[in-house]
């Protein structure tokens, strides 16, 4: 009887050390394994969850993506509005992230939320604004003062002995001229303080041409210049390049190039520069796009017939877009966009008497004084719809369905919207 008692205790040892020991454990594996393993099933959960959650915000960026690319707006709500001091106004210019408004009278920056930031008062008959990056310069056309801005101000204020025709100013501040006299043009710098750097460039319609266009790139160091010049006595076209580097001190003018053949018979009107490294030039029957990548030997990367008539020019450091007229078309206008290099990005016919073209990001916006149209980069119409007030400038707001209304008398960020009546 007590080896049965023996045996039945054995039992009841065997089983509760099975309830206690999964049979799965080994039990040869030290203690360090088993903490090992139990790690290694931790992380394998948490990357479960990783990608679980990876996938769901995968997911809902791509969906608000598409949202916010292919939905097509054609209302808006105000979500701010503030009235503007019209005076002497003559245009607006976009400045970094905000906005630089300017008049025969003076000049104000103004924050994404209609608040001015500084005001400089001067005088001036014809003012006409340039913007690059942090900078701003105003010229009196015609006349003989240059106003140089960041941020923050007024930096300097240069005057020239010669009436001004044109300007360019780079980010760093660094303000060129066209200046003109009875005989020949001249093309002047000026510090951001105003004062003039000792570089000049003297041209001649007989000789190097008449400089119809410059543009400064962005670091100051290169110019490109369109230039009128006669060929058997008619007026042609060219498009230089200057370059006030170091490595351009020895070179004559510092012109580092120069393309004539590609505007035999033609006319440059506009050159720009995007960025540091790609400019275009816009001829009258063409569009080209350069390289400087190699400093002392532009590059025409691409040279683009446009056969119709072109109604409008307008680019950002990203982009460069032409409206021309469409005649075989069902609509009389067709809108064309390319990248900085010159690669087709997409073509969208329209019909719409806008007055203004201009691109901010990845929109383009086509206005006129009480309506507006615009325009992602996958050639979708985002926005239609017409305005309570006069506009003269438009521009991305500050999230991505808001833009930036500004006119000569209020100035509102509107937020796009689907359906609903206008407020």
């Amino acid at each position: 009887m007590s080896e049965l008692n023996s045996m039945n205790r054995e039992i009841k040892k065997n089983q509760l050390r099975r309830q206690i020991v999964p049979a799965s454990v080994d039990k040869s594996e030290s203690s360090e394994e088993i903490i090992k393993k139990a790690r290694v099933k931790v992380r394998k959960k948490r990357l479960r969850i990783f990608l679980i959650l990876f996938l769901v915000l995968a997911a809902g960026g791509i969906g608000a993506f598409q949202y916010f690319r292919l939905y097509h707006y054609t209302r808006y709500g105000v979500v701010w509005a503030k009235e503007m001091n019209e005076g002497s106004y003559e245009g607006y210019m976009d400045f970094g992230s905000n906005v630089l408004k300017y008049s025969k009278d003076g000049a104000s920056y103004l924050d994404s939320q209609g608040k001015e930031v500084w005001i400089q008062s001067y005088e001036m008959k014809s003012p006409k604004a340039y913007v690059s990056g942090d900078y701003a310069a105003i010229v009196d056309q015609q006349g003989n003062s240059i106003y140089i801005f960041d941020k923050a101000g007024n930096t300097g204020v240069a005057t020239t002995v010669l009436p001004i025709v044109k300007a360019s100013v780079s980010s760093f501040g660094v303000v060129a001229a066209i200046l003109e006299d009875s005989t020949s043009n001249y093309i002047y710098f000026f510090k951001q303080d105003g004062s003039a750097l000792d570089v000049k460039i003297k041209a001649l319609l007989g000789n190097s041409g008449y400089p119809v266009d410059i543009s400064l790139s962005p670091d100051g160091t290169q110019l490109i210049g369109a230039y009128a010049y006669l060929k058997n006595g008619t007026l042609n076209g060219r498009v230089a390049f200057h370059n006030f580097a170091e490595i351009g001190k020895s070179i004559p003018d510092r012109l580092v190039g120069g393309f004539d053949e590609p505007y035999d018979g033609a006319l440059v009107a506009q050159v720009r520069f995007l960025d540091d490294t790609y400019s275009c030039a816009f001829a009258d029957n063409s569009v080209s796009f350069y390289s400087t990548k190699n400093a002392l030997s532009p590059e025409l990367l691409k040279q683009i017939p446009v056969p119709e008539d072109i109604k409008s020019v307008c680019y950002s450091s990203k982009y460069v877009g032409l409206i021309v007229d469409n005649p075989e078309g069902e609509n009389p206008y067709r809108l064309d966009i390319y990248k900085a290099n010159g690669d087709h990005v997409f073509s969208r016919d329209f019909q719409y008497q806008y007055t203004h073209a201009d691109i901010d990001g990845d929109h383009v916006f086509l206005y006129n004084e009480d309506s507006c149209r615009v325009y992602n980069m996958s050639g979708r119409l985002k926005f239609s719809g017409t305005f309570d007030f006069s506009v003269s400038k438009i521009r991305n707001g500050r999230f991505p369905n808001t833009l930036i209304v500004t006119g000569p008398q209020n100035m509102k960020e509107i937020r796009l919207q689907i359906g609903g009546q206008y407020q």
